[in-house]
Protein backbone atom coordinates (compact mmCIF):
# COMPACT_ATOMS: atom_id res chain seq x y z
CA UNK A 1 0.00 0.00 0.00
CA UNK A 2 1.51 3.49 -1.50
CA UNK A 3 0.48 7.21 0.32
CA UNK A 4 0.52 9.21 -2.65
CA UNK A 5 0.46 12.96 -1.36
CA UNK A 6 -0.29 15.22 -3.97
CA UNK A 7 1.18 19.03 -3.68
CA UNK A 8 2.04 21.78 -5.65
CA UNK A 9 3.11 25.56 -4.34
CA UNK A 10 1.02 27.80 -6.28
CA UNK A 11 -2.40 28.60 -4.59
CA UNK A 12 -5.34 30.84 -5.82
CA UNK A 13 -6.05 32.12 -1.88
CA UNK A 14 -2.39 31.29 -0.09
CA UNK A 15 0.20 30.86 -1.89
CA UNK A 16 3.08 28.73 -1.17
CA UNK A 17 1.36 27.19 1.65
CA UNK A 18 2.91 23.72 1.82
CA UNK A 19 6.00 25.76 2.63
CA UNK A 20 4.52 27.62 5.90
CA UNK A 21 6.25 26.64 8.87
CA UNK A 22 4.37 24.84 11.92
CA UNK A 23 6.53 24.61 14.84
CA UNK A 24 9.27 25.34 13.12
CA UNK A 25 8.67 23.01 10.02
CA UNK A 26 7.23 23.31 6.44
CA UNK A 27 3.48 22.32 6.62
CA UNK A 28 3.84 19.85 4.32
CA UNK A 29 6.75 17.68 6.65
CA UNK A 30 4.51 17.82 9.56
CA UNK A 31 1.61 16.43 7.67
CA UNK A 32 4.36 13.80 6.31
CA UNK A 33 5.57 13.20 9.69
CA UNK A 34 1.25 11.98 10.87
CA UNK A 35 1.06 9.71 7.65
CA UNK A 36 4.40 7.86 8.35
CA UNK A 37 2.72 7.07 11.46
CA UNK A 38 -0.29 4.91 10.02
CA UNK A 39 0.71 1.46 9.88
CA UNK A 40 -1.08 0.89 6.95
CA UNK A 41 1.34 2.62 4.48
CA UNK A 42 3.89 1.07 3.19
CA UNK A 43 5.56 4.00 1.36
CA UNK A 44 4.71 7.27 0.73
CA UNK A 45 5.34 9.43 -2.29
CA UNK A 46 4.80 13.42 -2.91
CA UNK A 47 3.43 14.06 -6.75
CA UNK A 48 4.07 17.58 -7.51
CA UNK A 49 4.89 19.32 -10.76
CA UNK A 50 7.57 19.72 -12.90
CA UNK A 51 6.60 23.61 -13.08
CA UNK A 52 9.66 25.41 -12.00
CA UNK A 53 6.97 26.76 -9.39
CA UNK A 54 7.76 23.63 -7.48
CA UNK A 55 11.15 24.18 -7.71
CA UNK A 56 11.54 24.95 -3.74
CA UNK A 57 9.16 22.20 -2.73
CA UNK A 58 11.00 19.25 -4.37
CA UNK A 59 14.27 20.32 -2.84
CA UNK A 60 12.52 20.96 0.58
CA UNK A 61 11.43 17.55 0.73
CA UNK A 62 14.08 15.11 -0.93
CA UNK A 63 16.75 17.29 1.94
CA UNK A 64 14.13 15.48 4.59
CA UNK A 65 14.27 12.54 2.74
CA UNK A 66 11.42 11.83 1.19
CA UNK A 67 10.78 10.43 -2.48
CA UNK A 68 9.33 12.43 -5.09
CA UNK A 69 8.10 12.48 -8.49
CA UNK A 70 7.14 15.07 -10.75
CA UNK A 71 4.30 15.41 -13.38
CA UNK A 72 2.15 17.84 -15.25
CA UNK A 73 0.77 20.50 -13.26
CA UNK A 74 -2.94 20.28 -14.09
CA UNK A 75 -2.87 16.44 -15.02
CA UNK A 76 -2.97 15.43 -11.65
CA UNK A 77 -4.01 11.43 -12.28
CA UNK A 78 -1.06 10.90 -14.94
CA UNK A 79 1.01 12.78 -12.13
CA UNK A 80 -0.43 9.19 -10.12
CA UNK A 81 0.42 7.65 -12.91
CA UNK A 82 4.10 8.13 -13.04
CA UNK A 83 4.42 7.47 -9.48
CA UNK A 84 2.93 3.91 -10.10
CA UNK A 85 4.86 3.26 -12.54
CA UNK A 86 8.36 4.30 -10.60
CA UNK A 87 7.08 2.55 -7.20
CA UNK A 88 4.41 -0.27 -8.18
CA UNK A 89 1.89 -0.95 -5.76
CA UNK A 90 -1.53 -2.87 -5.95
CA UNK A 91 -3.65 -0.25 -3.49
CA UNK A 92 -2.98 3.91 -3.10
CA UNK A 93 -3.95 6.12 -0.55
CA UNK A 94 -4.40 9.21 -2.22
CA UNK A 95 -3.84 12.78 0.49
CA UNK A 96 -3.85 16.15 -0.06
CA UNK A 97 -0.83 18.42 0.98
CA UNK A 98 -3.72 21.24 2.11
CA UNK A 99 -4.67 18.62 5.48
CA UNK A 100 -1.49 19.29 7.97
CA UNK A 101 -4.16 17.46 11.10
CA UNK A 102 -4.36 14.05 8.60
CA UNK A 103 -4.87 11.20 10.60
CA UNK A 104 -2.97 8.38 11.24
CA UNK A 105 -5.65 6.68 12.92
CA UNK A 106 -8.26 7.32 10.53
CA UNK A 107 -5.84 6.20 7.53
CA UNK A 108 -5.84 2.71 9.26
CA UNK A 109 -9.54 2.76 9.65
CA UNK A 110 -10.04 3.31 6.13
CA UNK A 111 -7.42 1.42 4.18
CA UNK A 112 -8.43 -1.88 6.38
CA UNK A 113 -12.10 -1.40 5.64
CA UNK A 114 -11.24 -1.10 2.01
CA UNK A 115 -9.27 -4.61 1.97
CA UNK A 116 -12.24 -6.38 4.43
CA UNK A 117 -15.06 -4.89 1.77
CA UNK A 118 -12.72 -6.18 -1.22
CA UNK A 119 -13.76 -2.06 -2.75
CA UNK A 120 -11.75 -0.99 -5.59
CA UNK A 121 -12.47 2.69 -4.04
CA UNK A 122 -13.53 3.47 -0.39
CA UNK A 123 -13.39 6.65 0.94
CA UNK A 124 -14.69 8.83 4.11
CA UNK A 125 -15.87 11.32 1.88
CA UNK A 126 -18.43 10.44 -0.17
CA UNK A 127 -20.98 11.00 2.82
CA UNK A 128 -18.45 12.82 5.21
CA UNK A 129 -18.96 12.23 8.95
CA UNK A 130 -15.46 13.60 9.94
CA UNK A 131 -13.67 17.40 9.71
CA UNK A 132 -12.99 18.69 6.91
CA UNK A 133 -9.34 18.03 6.49
CA UNK A 134 -9.31 14.14 7.71
CA UNK A 135 -10.15 12.83 3.88
CA UNK A 136 -8.97 10.01 2.83
CA UNK A 137 -9.43 7.72 -0.40
CA UNK A 138 -8.26 4.25 -0.70
CA UNK A 139 -8.07 2.93 -4.97
CA UNK A 140 -7.06 0.00 -6.37
CA UNK A 141 -3.95 1.06 -8.46
CA UNK A 142 -5.69 -0.88 -11.70
CA UNK A 143 -8.56 1.14 -10.82
CA UNK A 144 -6.68 4.28 -11.83
CA UNK A 145 -4.85 2.75 -14.33
CA UNK A 146 -8.27 2.06 -15.94
CA UNK A 147 -9.50 6.02 -15.03
CA UNK A 148 -6.31 7.37 -16.76
CA UNK A 149 -7.04 4.74 -19.81
CA UNK A 150 -10.55 6.01 -20.31
CA UNK A 151 -10.71 9.50 -19.29
CA UNK A 152 -9.85 12.44 -21.41
CA UNK A 153 -11.79 15.34 -19.35
CA UNK A 154 -9.82 17.77 -17.94
CA UNK A 155 -12.03 17.92 -14.37
CA UNK A 156 -11.07 14.05 -13.88
CA UNK A 157 -7.51 14.31 -14.66
CA UNK A 158 -7.43 17.06 -12.58
CA UNK A 159 -9.44 15.54 -9.48
CA UNK A 160 -8.16 12.19 -10.20
CA UNK A 161 -10.79 9.75 -8.24
CA UNK A 162 -13.90 11.75 -10.14
CA UNK A 163 -13.81 9.16 -12.67
CA UNK A 164 -14.84 6.82 -10.31
CA UNK A 165 -17.70 8.73 -9.07
CA UNK A 166 -18.80 9.05 -12.69
CA UNK A 167 -18.44 5.56 -14.25
CA UNK A 168 -19.83 3.89 -10.37
CA UNK A 169 -21.41 1.10 -12.32
CA UNK A 170 -17.94 -0.47 -12.95
CA UNK A 171 -16.09 -0.09 -9.90
CA UNK A 172 -17.07 -1.26 -6.20
CA UNK A 173 -17.44 1.82 -4.26
CA UNK A 174 -17.65 2.64 -0.62
CA UNK A 175 -17.98 5.24 2.04
CA UNK A 176 -16.48 4.80 5.77
CA UNK A 177 -18.43 6.41 8.20
CA UNK A 178 -16.89 7.51 11.95
CA UNK A 179 -17.32 4.33 13.65
CA UNK A 180 -18.04 5.83 16.95
CA UNK A 181 -21.77 7.41 15.51
CA UNK A 182 -20.17 11.05 15.56
CA UNK A 183 -20.92 13.65 12.46
CA UNK A 184 -18.21 16.43 12.81
CA UNK A 185 -18.53 17.51 9.31
CA UNK A 186 -19.26 20.75 10.62
CA UNK A 187 -15.42 21.02 11.50
CA UNK A 188 -13.08 22.97 9.16
CA UNK A 189 -9.61 21.72 9.61
CA UNK A 190 -8.28 22.08 6.07
CA UNK A 191 -5.73 24.98 4.85
CA UNK A 192 -7.17 26.93 1.93
CA UNK A 193 -6.62 30.40 3.24
CA UNK A 194 -5.18 32.50 5.97
CA UNK A 195 -7.66 32.05 8.67
CA UNK A 196 -7.70 28.14 7.81
CA UNK A 197 -3.52 28.42 8.57
CA UNK A 198 -4.04 30.50 11.30
CA UNK A 199 -6.63 27.83 12.98
CA UNK A 200 -4.04 24.96 12.57
CA UNK A 201 -1.13 27.00 13.89
CA UNK A 202 -2.82 27.23 16.93
CA UNK A 203 -3.62 24.08 17.08
CA UNK A 204 -0.19 22.98 16.92
CA UNK A 205 0.69 25.56 19.45
CA UNK A 206 -1.40 24.07 21.95
CA UNK A 207 -0.81 20.23 21.43
CA UNK A 208 1.82 19.73 19.30
CA UNK A 209 4.71 20.20 22.39
CA UNK A 210 2.56 18.47 25.05
CA UNK A 211 2.92 15.60 22.61
CA UNK A 212 4.01 15.28 19.23
CA UNK A 213 1.98 12.71 17.99
CA UNK A 214 -1.36 14.04 19.34
CA UNK A 215 -3.93 12.39 16.94
CA UNK A 216 -7.41 14.31 15.78
CA UNK A 217 -8.97 12.85 19.10
CA UNK A 218 -7.05 15.39 21.15
CA UNK A 219 -7.93 17.96 18.81
CA UNK A 220 -11.58 16.98 19.18
CA UNK A 221 -10.66 17.61 23.09
CA UNK A 222 -8.94 20.43 22.84
CA UNK A 223 -11.82 22.39 21.15
CA UNK A 224 -14.45 21.05 22.99
CA UNK A 225 -12.35 22.98 25.96
CA UNK A 226 -12.01 25.59 23.66
CA UNK A 227 -14.37 26.19 21.59
CA UNK A 228 -14.10 29.61 20.40
CA UNK A 229 -11.06 28.56 18.95
CA UNK A 230 -12.75 26.21 16.73
CA UNK A 231 -13.15 26.82 12.75
CA UNK A 232 -16.08 25.52 11.13
CA UNK A 233 -17.97 25.32 7.81
CA UNK A 234 -19.31 28.82 8.87
CA UNK A 235 -15.99 30.18 8.27
CA UNK A 236 -15.93 28.32 5.01
CA UNK A 237 -17.65 26.01 3.19
CA UNK A 238 -16.29 22.76 2.06
CA UNK A 239 -15.15 21.91 -1.67
CA UNK A 240 -18.35 23.19 -3.00
CA UNK A 241 -16.87 22.19 -6.40
CA UNK A 242 -16.58 18.26 -5.78
CA UNK A 243 -19.36 17.80 -2.82
CA UNK A 244 -22.36 18.28 -5.90
CA UNK A 245 -20.57 15.24 -7.36
CA UNK A 246 -20.40 13.51 -4.26
CA UNK A 247 -24.28 14.11 -3.06
CA UNK A 248 -26.67 11.20 -3.71
CA UNK A 249 -23.28 9.43 -5.02
CA UNK A 250 -23.79 6.41 -2.14
CA UNK A 251 -27.24 5.69 -3.53
CA UNK A 252 -26.56 4.86 -6.96
CA UNK A 253 -25.59 1.22 -8.30
CA UNK A 254 -22.15 -0.02 -7.41
CA UNK A 255 -21.75 1.75 -4.33
CA UNK A 256 -22.18 1.08 -0.33
CA UNK A 257 -22.11 2.19 2.75
CA UNK A 258 -19.02 0.29 5.11
CA UNK A 259 -19.29 -0.47 8.75
CA UNK A 260 -15.75 -0.23 10.67
CA UNK A 261 -14.04 -3.48 10.68
CA UNK A 262 -14.91 -5.61 14.06
CA UNK A 263 -12.05 -6.35 16.19
CA UNK A 264 -9.50 -3.60 14.20
CA UNK A 265 -8.81 -2.14 17.55
CA UNK A 266 -9.21 1.13 16.46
Amino acid sequence: TIAILQARTTSSRLPGKVLLPLEGKPMILRQLERIKRASTIDAIVVATSTDPSDDELVATLTTAGYDVVRGPLDDVLGRFIRVLDAYPAETVVRLTADCPLISPTVIDLVVRQFYAAGSDYLSNNLTPTYPDGLDVEVVKASTLRTLAEESTDVDEREHVTLGVYRRHEQFKVGNFRDPEGRDNTHLRWTVDNPDDFAFVTSIYEALWQLNSDFDYQDVLAFLEQYPDKSRTDQDSPRNAALNGLNTGLMQLKGSEDQSPVQGSGL
